[in-house]
């Protein structure tokens, strides 16, 4: 049914959108870069780099663009993004706070979910990688730091479609098209991806959608974004590593989003309105014939606010916003749940005398089931010249406990409806170059993390996982990450990033506080040739306690004429026996190839 469904929808977005293609021209095919980037944001995190994946090459999905930065993927489904976590300076997965254009959509019920992202790589016009921002720019969870997707706004008539086949029956199919007449634009995207899994139990399907609108106002514009996706998936041993469960989950996603951005005379008001809705049906053991282990679970999430934003000369550019959040559950195992927030923050960012910059920011958060919290940041940058700068940087952070943590159980876990919220103290010190060949970026950061929240057993003989605020913990690192355009043809991107995490509460066995990766280096050599662009990828993780892998990439492109491309692809080169969460072993050599149009 999902199948009849895709094809049908897809042929006749077709025939709906085909039209007169766009005027011709000499240049050969190019695809529109995802720009990956370590952001500036109200000055929490007070430096910028900027990391461009290769332009012309086949675009990875959202998730997957992430790996050329400092961002930690635990995937336990290689491909398509289909489950994976974020881990940003040592974080837990529920540590990074996730965002589309600014506004929160982490998942209330667990961060697992946090991947379930409705837009597809043609949605997008950047992705910004924020380590170390406080949560007082945009509320809870950002203990390591923060991620946003900034939706592309449609500017020109524009047709896309990506065929692609792999190894292990897997495929997919990508469509977009975009148009704009007058001050009215609009995209829908549609992408539907399969696959037999590479073991019994890693099969998985997935279907996404998206509709993207702008109107173009005399001071301003409206955007409007609404996206759908559906996913099916094996997940052998997903929660329960080395249990050998073979579980089987079914995941639905609605995201709405929607903004008005209006500018007058100095002053920015930014009303905004976002609801996400997410479905989770897991089943523990799908041998059993019988409902014990079957967890049906639906949240909705609703977040109105508004921004305003002043040039204010003297005390530079001032902002304040206020919000209302609420968050729902209705679930076979964690029960009927709601818990509701009302929220204040103000930010300040001025230039000041001797090549300075400070930026400040305060937010107080009133939860309906958690005590007030307040959250906070403060960043000075000096600038030495036009290539040199650095800066220093202090921020409160903090994280409310999801709902499965509070009221979750099942044979193997068991929640805490007395948790307490997280919080963390970071610090952060770095160092810029930039110039016309080479971009540095070098950051020492420190956390102090207090009322940790984790999964643990007293003892190995205990029966569940048991979830506890832990005392604290301290986390020391430092990332380093630089960009070389080495010839006419050559780039090189590549990241370092190191992360020593010290647990004060011992004695314990702890189900996520070591899954941290230590060691981390990535990197990405580009050759742009006349026929189009080739990247080779290496990838190095060293977790405490466990052996490091090395993982090897390639990606190949051939420009047939200005409209056409075949691309292929291999990941995981060296066939190499790893696992990202011990317990949950991750695919071999994986192969695949396509085609793709764009008029």
């Amino acid at each position: 049914m999902l199948k009849n469904r895709v094809y049908g929808l897809f042929f006749i977005l077709i025939f709906l959108v085909c039209g007169p293609v766009a005027a011709e021209d000499n240049s050969g095919f190019k695809l529109e870069p995802i720009v990956v980037s370590k952001a500036k944001v109200h000055l929490s995190s007070a430096y910028s780099v900027r990391y461009d994946t290769a332009g012309d090459l086949p675009a990875d999905s959202p998730v997957e663009t992430l790996g050329i930065t400092p961002v930690d993927l635990q995937s336990r489904s290689l491909k398509e993004g289909i489950q994976t976590d974020f881990s940003l300076r040592g974080s837990t997965f529920q540590g990074v706070l996730m965002l589309l254009s600014g506004q929160r959509i982490n998942d209330p019920q667990t961060a697992h979910h946090n991947s379930d992202l409705p837009f597809t790589s043609q949605d997008l016009e950047r992705i910004e990688v924020i380590p170390g921002a406080g949560s007082s720019v945009f509320g809870p969870d950002a203990m390591g730091g923060a991620i946003n997707f900034q939706v592309k706004k449609p500017q020109e008539r524009k047709l896309f479609l990506e065929l692609k086949g792999g190894e292990y029956r897997t495929g997919s199919v990508l469509f977009s098209a975009s148009d704009k007449i007058n001050n009215i634009g609009a995209r829908i995207s549609v992408e539907n991806a399969q696959s037999g899994g590479f073991k019994p139990d890693t099969d998985f399907r997935k279907f996404t959608s998206n509709l993207t609108s702008s109107v173009d106002l005399p001071n301003g514009a409206f955007n409007l974004n609404f996206g759908y996706q559906e996913k099916e998936f094996g997940a052998f041993d997903f929660y329960t590593p080395g249990s050998k469960y073979e579980s089987k989950e079914w995941t639905k996603t609605f995201l709405l989003n929607t903004g008005l951005v209006l500018e007058k005379e100095g002053l920015t008001i930014k009303p905004n309105f976002l609801w996400r809705r997410h479905f989770d049906k897991f089943l523990l053991d799908k041998t059993l014939q019988r409902s014990t282990y079957r967890n049906d679970h639906r949240t909705d999430m609703f977040t109105p606010n508004i921004y305003f934003q002043k040039d204010a000369g003297i005390i530079g550019k001032a902002g304040l916003g206020l919000e209302y959040g609420q968050e729902l559950i209705r679930s076979s195992n964690l029960g009927k749940h709601i818990r509701e927030h009302q929220s204040i923050f103000l930010d300040d960012s001025k230039d000041l005398p001797g090549n300075l910059s400070l930026g400040a920011s305060f937010r107080f958060d009133d939860f309906s089931t958690f005590d007030g919290v307040n959250t906070g940041s403060l960043a000075l940058k000096y600038s030495l010249n036009d290539f040199n700068s650095f800066n220093l940087g202090v921020s409160r952070s903090m994280r409310i406990p999801s709902f499965t943590e509070l009221y979750y159980s099942d044979p193997t876990t068991l929640g805490d409806a007395n948790l307490s919220a997280e919080s963390a103290l970071n610090y952060q010190a770095g160092y810029d170059f930039k110039s016309s060949r080479v971009a540095y970026n070098g950051t020492f950061f420190f956390r102090q993390e207090k009322d940790v929240i984790d999964w643990v057993k007293h003892s190995p003989s205990q029966a569940k996982w048991q979830v506890e605020n832990i005392t604290s913990d301290k986390v020391l690192g430092f990332e380093n990450n630089i960009k070389l355009k080495l010839n006419k043809i050559a780039d090189l991107n590549a990241g370092y990033t190191y992360v020593n995490k010290n647990i004060n509460e011992s004695g314990l066995i702890y189900k996520y506080g070591p899954n941290y990766t230590k060691h981390l280096f990535n990197s990405a050599l580009i050759f742009h040739l006349p026929f189009g662009a080739q990247e080779l990828g290496f990838v190095y993780k060293k977790k405490p306690g466990r052996g490091g892998w090395f993982l090897l990439s390639m990606r190949l492109s051939y420009d047939i004429n200005r409209n056409s491309q075949v691309f292929f692809e291999g990941t995981n080169l060296g066939n190499v026996d790893y696992e990202e969460i011990e317990g949950i072993p991750q695919p071999g050599r994986w192969l695949e190839g396509g085609v793709r149009l764009q008029w």
